[in-house]
């Protein structure tokens, strides 16, 4: 008889740290089970066989996907024969969409189970990925508010909703962390600001962005910048910029840094709602290439927020500054908004204090329900 076997992709960090919310207990319930794919080291840690790293997977921008096309294509036909190869009966897709649905199609003609982790964003753009999913997908995991009925008004039948993987993530923190979330006066910060720099962690997000976030600091000479530097970065980029900053985290240090801001600027991102789970009001700020710009424009019929923090509110809780309007002066009076407006400060406060409220489920423990499917096979 044949080990049972599960193939997981996550084909980028933000994936990744989004398995992390499952694959524990999936591995702690089924801990014979065979896992393998895409992942990176803390994948790895666990047991999981990397057919593919995360690093040389992961792609930002149609222009960068475009030049990796063949890479993909060569990539989907070996975790087909994998898949064949292990006789595996259950697989797992971790956002990444372009690629996972490509291989969901595949797939799922060959009788394959596939569990789709972290929806699509389909009510943005390509809504008939609905379709797609209703007839590829055994079960469909949402972690946005409205977006179980969305799929399920478009036919996709087995939809669960569940807690955002950064709940899971940081939820032990925040309850430790509430007191001094809320003992920060207003007063302590007008007088000497903290605020914490994240500029993203890809190269060319953070060489875009780095220079713009780096003029805080002449604009407000009396405050405190911090930054979060990313392992995916290259050193020499932050380097520029020694002496300017009064403190660094390291990217496993985002907790402590996010307990210390009073306030962040921040590239569009997961992020963002990390931000504002720890209740830290932040400008988000994007900046792509004038090609991505102009394929966005002409094939992308999507007008709304672009941070997730701000799609989870549907509502701009977080200002947000895209491509030209990324300016260190726009950066800096979105600042001096809440610097300068105690009413519109607290208010802001008061509304990130829900955030946590918006990202529950129905689900209490999704690796226990992959189980069940893997064991059923």
């Amino acid at each position: 008889m044949l080990e049972k076997s599960c193939l997981i992709v996550a084909g980028e960090k933000s994936g990744e740290e989004h398995a992390m919310s499952f694959l524990p207990d999936l591995i702690k319930t089924c801990p014979d089970a065979k896992i393998f794919g895409v992942g990176g080291d803390e994948m790895k840690s666990l047991g999981a066989e990397l057919l593919y790293h995360l690093q040389d997977f992961s792609s930002w921008g149609f222009s960068e996907v475009f030049a990796k096309i063949p890479f993909y294509f060569r990539a989907l036909s070996h975790l087909e024969r994998e898949v064949e190869k292990r006789n595996c009966k259950v697989a797992i897709v971790v956002d990444f969409q372009d690629f996972n649905l490509r291989l969901t199609k595949k797939l799922s003609k060959k009788g394959v189970k596939v569990l789709y982790y972290v929806a699509p964003q389909a009510w943005a753009w390509k809504a008939w990925r609905a379709k797609t999913l209703s007839e590829t997908v055994h079960t469909l995991f949402t972690i946005l508010p409205f977006e179980k009925n969305w799929f399920l008004e478009r036919g996709v039948r087995q939809v669960k909703s569940v807690p955002h993987p950064l709940w899971f993530h940081y939820k032990g923190k925040l309850e430790c962390l509430k007191l001094g979330l809320v003992s920060k006066s207003y007063e302590r910060m007008v007088k000497i600001p903290q605020i914490l720099c994240l500029p993203g962690s890809r190269n060319f997000e953070v060489k875009n962005l780095l220079p713009l976030f780096v003029q805080v600091k002449e604009s407000f000479p009396h405050a405190l910048l911090g930054i979060v530097t990313s392992p995916n970065v290259k050193r020499e980029i932050y380097e520029t910029y020694e002496g300017v900053f009064d403190y660094t985290w390291s990217h496993d240090e985002i907790e402590e840094a996010l307990s210390w801001a009073h306030l962040a600027v921040a590239a569009s991102g997961t992020v963002t709602l990390t931000c504002a789970l720890f209740e830290v009001p932040t400008v988000v700020c994007y900046q792509t290439s004038l090609l991505n710009e102009f394929i966005y424009h002409t094939f992308i019929d999507y007008d709304g927020a672009i941070s997730l923090a701000n799609i989870v509110h549907e509502e701009m809780v977080f200002p947000e500054l895209v491509q030209e309007f990324a300016t260190p002066y726009n950066i800096n009076e979105a600042l001096k908004s809440w610097l300068e407006d105690e009413a519109h400060y607290c208010e802001t406060k008061e509304k990130l204090a829900h955030t946590k409220d918006l990202l529950t489920g129905e689900l209490n423990s999704v690796g226990e329900y992959m189980a069940e499917v893997l064991q059923k096979g």
